[in-house]
């Protein structure tokens, strides 16, 4: 539903986030707890659902460098546009939290070099990220960028940078497009938000927001639990209200099922779809 609510939007692409499949689907913190066969599958499900190009979260490779190879195996046949691998260790964890730790920038190198020979189509983006600015410093980072583009990745991704001057140091020493993660959901700042034209500016071609939409969604979701668990059918028919106009008021229209119904006419016999629908009780589809 949230690849398909981005394509409604206007975006241009879509995003996977690790930390927001593992939010959502387990219900719990992003520390490496999901697999390769649960990333693949959302992967699917979201390339399913829109017709947007999907970028997606391959945290570090689910293994060294042989499995890095499956991995984008594995995305590629699910539909994927672009997927990042990182060089944490594993289990990984989320990329602005402290804590991290990354393997050998040489072990990285390994394991790019495996990710573009796996991949069956040219096309399928590479994305490199360094986690390595939280355990080692900015100087580091800018070395692993240069080993990584080196190493053949099409796009460099510094995660979890500090400031406006750390990016553009960053993108000033690093060649080749760059991703800029605009992430950092703690209340205290861990990374800058900066607006999309200084981005550019700074050299990089690509921003992410991820676990944006789903926070938002997530209050928007607890803040009405609440209300109906303090006020009951009262509350909800205050929200209900409040929807009148919105694209999600009448909420079958907008899951589509006037598409299904549509699908109906054309593929089953026409008797039996007018005795379904002839004196049945319930939303019409394509009604208001």
């Amino acid at each position: 539903m949230g690849a398909s609510l981005v394509e409604r939007a206007g975006h241009e692409c879509v995003y996977m986030t690790g930390s927001g499949v593992a939010n959502k689907l387990l219900g719990k913190a992003d520390v490496g707890l999901l697999s390769l066969t649960e990333m693949a599958m959302m992967v699917r499900f979201l390339v399913q659902a829109t017709r947007l190009p999907v970028i997606a979260d391959a945290d570090s490779g689910y293994g060294n460098a042989v499995n890095v190879m499956r991995t984008v195996e594995e995305y590629e046949a699910a539909g994927a546009t672009g997927l990042h691998l990182e060089d944490q260790v594993v289990p990984k964890r989320c990329g602005s939290i402290a804590g991290k730790e990354v393997v050998p920038a040489d072990e990285m190198a390994g394991k790019i070099r495996a990710a573009l020979d796996a991949r069956g189509d040219e096309n399928l983006v590479i994305i490199a990220r360094t986690d390595a600015r939280g355990p080692h410093g900015l100087d580091e980072a800018i070395r692993r960028g240069q080993i990584y583009a080196a190493a053949g990745a099409d796009m460099i991704f510094p995660d979890a940078l500090l400031s406006v001057e750390e990016y553009a140091a960053f993108a000033r020493a690093v060649p080749g497009p760059k991703v800029f993660n605009m992430g950092g959901y703690a209340r205290k700042r861990t990374t800058p938000k900066i607006p999309l034209s200084e981005v550019e500016e700074l050299g990089y071609c690509l921003v992410l927001f991820p676990l944006a939409s789903i926070r938002a969604g997530i209050r928007s979701e607890l803040d009405f639990l609440v209300g109906l668990r303090e006020r009951g059918t009262e509350f909800e028919v205050e929200h209900l209200r409040e929807l009148e106009g919105h694209a999600v008021e009448n909420w079958y229209e907008f899951t589509g099922i006037s598409h299904i119904r549509a699908l109906e006419d054309r593929y089953l016999p026409a008797a039996s779809v007018a005795a379904r629908y002839t004196n049945s009780a319930g939303h019409m589809p394509g009604e208001d």
